[in-house]
């Protein structure tokens, strides 16, 4: 029985496969660059040996430069064939061929030089094209250094189980995901997030595998596996959007059997009308598919490297062509639109009892839960630089409230209910519209209360302005949330629609509809949310704090916590295609003019061989620009990166 690879070698076996699949059944990257310097040495010896007036060695020279790189095509041919695949290599193979029979030698083997350095470059523009990608290869861990029965052993990465706490040591790239013990923790997150400057973060903060410590060693608890760790995740993203296909690359294919098609037919006719074999052989010289079989591909891999470059993982190349042509927005509230955590909005202590002494209490308390309110109410604490006592006898309610000792007095904190049994309801007024209520009492005598909201993000408006901008014509809340707080929320967003009250079908349904109008995309991060995403055309998941499903279901996970990125990743798949279309369209006029005037007899075939190669370098520059930003200004908003 086949043993199951580790951690470490599923995670080599994928950069392998990442960094080094060829886009064809062709050679391999160095084996394209060592095919090409045969025919660039037997060139030169060959110009050499002309130069010296030895005519019939330089001509056996360039024979001998063309026929290795003849049958490695055939080779390649052959395979294609077998594999039901009839590729645009059958036209440098006549070339070559004809260059041959008809003792061109001299333009076979600058044909053989142009199509093996053309393989060259292409093999170049795809790892240049995911470097973003292949970059997060790099950051595999191999090893942890675990605390085990006192001491401090070096283990596997795939030994590491939830509850294990680990030294991390700097420079050292987090093997797993777990919680910050202490000290606080600067982290290189630059391959996740895409933000270059390290970020501190506090004790307590989950943290990400894959980032690296660029600060002083410190402690974590790992709290999951390492082969259900964030950067394990990533790493399948990885592969499976580096061999996947677009729709726009698939048309390509096709397009070029109807170009190979049109090429032997003009070859064909410059034959016949003028007998010129020599025309025929010019006409399949210039001939270059690169625009159609290497535009398109080199663009869209470029432009999903872009957004990994920028936090936002796009799991398929159809996805990221998908993605250029929404229409209609989705956006789920709780999580997505507001933070999705509570954040305090107002303390309302009793006359007796000031607000930091309210907080005193509430905080020390609330250091004995993992419920967002009492975590928010520590937070709030530290911030204020207020002093916590660690509660005595603590114990909490699930759902309900957590109390404990403190100075002497029992406190407790949660709903009313909870903290006032049977009496006191009447110190507690009405509850503002969008908030929530934390009531305390210290020895059953109520002390006062906390309000809490889900504040929407910081980049809300941004981020909407952006998919204005980019061509999003309609944008509509969907949540479960009830509709007096949701409308409030469309209203001052300027949403076109709000959907309330729904449920995982309901969002489904909405999903459906606006689907048969526009191409639509969902974007959520709870569990609830899973099934819409799936059902979108396209399905974005914040995954930084978001629901494992979500990000299983969704198409583009965003793995840094800001919604913005979403819209930034909209501008890079338009850019993307429009800069592919480019290629394609300018890349194949050129070579149609060039076909033309080898058949008119304006180019011979080694000239027709130089511009093929121009051509290719041309197409593949202008597709490799979807790797980087547009150019705009430095105060330019996020709407304006979709400019080419």
């Amino acid at each position: 029985m086949a043993r199951e690879l580790s951690v470490k070698d599923r995670h080599e076996a994928i950069a392998k496969n990442v960094s080094n699949q060829p886009t064809s059944p062709g050679p391999s990257r160095m084996a394209s660059a060592a095919l090409a310097t045969i025919p660039a040495i037997a060139l030169l010896a060959g110009l050499l040996a002309i130069a010296l007036g030895q005519s019939q060695i330089a001509r056996l020279l360039w024979l001998g430069g063309t026929a290795p790189v003849l049958v490695v095509l055939i080779v390649t041919i052959l395979r294609g064939l077998a594999q039901g695949k009839i590729g645009l290599d059958i036209i440098a193979a006549l070339a070559m061929a004809g260059a041959i029979a008809g003792d061109e030698a001299l333009a076979g083997v600058v044909i053989a030089l142009m199509f093996a350095g053309g393989q060259a470059l292409e093999q170049f523009a795809q790892g240049r094209a995911s470097s973003a990608m292949t970059a997060l290869l790099s950051r595999v861990a191999r090893s942890a250094q675990r605390y085990q029965s006192g001491k401090l052993l070096t283990v596997p990465i795939e030994s590491l189980s939830p509850g294990d706490r680990i030294l991390v040591r700097p420079g050292d790239v987090l093997p797993a995901d777990g919680l910050l013990i202490g000290p606080d923790a600067t982290l290189d997150e630059s391959a996740l997030t895409g933000e270059p400057m390290p970020v501190r973060r506090p004790a307590g903060d989950a943290l990400a595998s894959g980032v690296v410590n660029a600060g002083s060693a410190f402690d974590m608890r790992v709290s999951r596996p390492a082969r259900e760790s964030t950067y394990a995740a990533i790493l399948r993203l990885v592969e499976g959007a580096r061999q996947s296909k677009a729709p726009m690359a698939r048309m390509a294919d096709r397009y070029a059997i109807g170009f190979l098609m049109l090429t032997l037919g003009m070859a064909g006719m410059a034959w016949w009308i003028w007998a010129s074999p020599h025309r025929a052989l010019a006409v399949l010289v210039v001939a270059t598919p690169c625009p159609l079989i290497l535009a398109v591909p080199v663009a869209l891999v470029a432009g999903m490297s872009r957004c990994a470059g920028r936090g936002v993982m796009v799991k398929t190349a159809g996805t990221l062509e998908a993605l250029a042509r929404i229409r209609t927005v989705l956006l789920d509230k709780t999580g997505t639109l507001t933070r999705g955590y509570p954040s305090i909005a107002v303390l309302e202590p009793e006359p007796s009892v000031s607000a930091e002494q309210l907080l005193r209490v509430a905080g020390s308390v609330g250091q004995a839960s993992h419920h967002v309110m009492s975590q928010a109410l520590v937070e709030e604490a530290r911030r204020r630089n207020i002093n916590l006592i660690p509660p005595g006898e603590a114990h909490e309610s699930a759902g309900d409230g957590v109390e404990g000792l403190v100075e002497g007095a029992r406190v407790r904190i949660g709903r009313q209910d909870f903290v006032l049994p049977g009496a006191g309801a009447e110190k507690a007024s009405s509850i503002p519209l969008g908030h929530a209520a934390l009531y305390i009492s210290s020895d059953g005598r109520y002390v006062g209360r906390v309000l809490f909201k889900d504040e929407l993000r910081p980049d809300a408006h941004s981020t909407l302005g952006a998919f204005r901008t980019n061509g999003i014509e309609r944008i509509v809340l969907l949540t479960g949330d009830r509709i007096d707080i949701a409308r409030p929320i469309a209203r001052s967003l300027g949403l076109d629609d709000v959907i309330a009250d729904a449920t995982p079908e309901d969002k489904v349904a909405a999903v459906k509809a606006e689907k048969c109008l526009a191409p639509t995309m969902m974007i959520g991060d709870g569990i609830n949310d899973a099934p819409a995403l799936a059902f979108a055309d396209v399905g974005a998941a914040l995954g930084a704090r978001g629901a494992v499903a979500a990000s299983q279901a969704a198409d583009v996970v965003v793995l840094v916590d800001k919604l913005e990125r979403v819209a930034e990743a909209v501008a890079i798949a338009r850019r993307t295609r429009r800069i592919a279309l480019q290629s394609v369209l300018i890349g194949m006029g050129l070579s149609l003019v060039g076909m033309l005037s080898a058949a008119l007899g304006y180019l011979d075939p080694v000239a027709g061989a130089l511009l093929q190669e121009a051509i290719d370098l041309a197409v593949v520059l202008n597709a490799l620009r979807a790797l980087g930003p547009a150019l705009r200004s430095a105060s330019a908003p996020v709407a304006d990166l979709s400019a080419a």
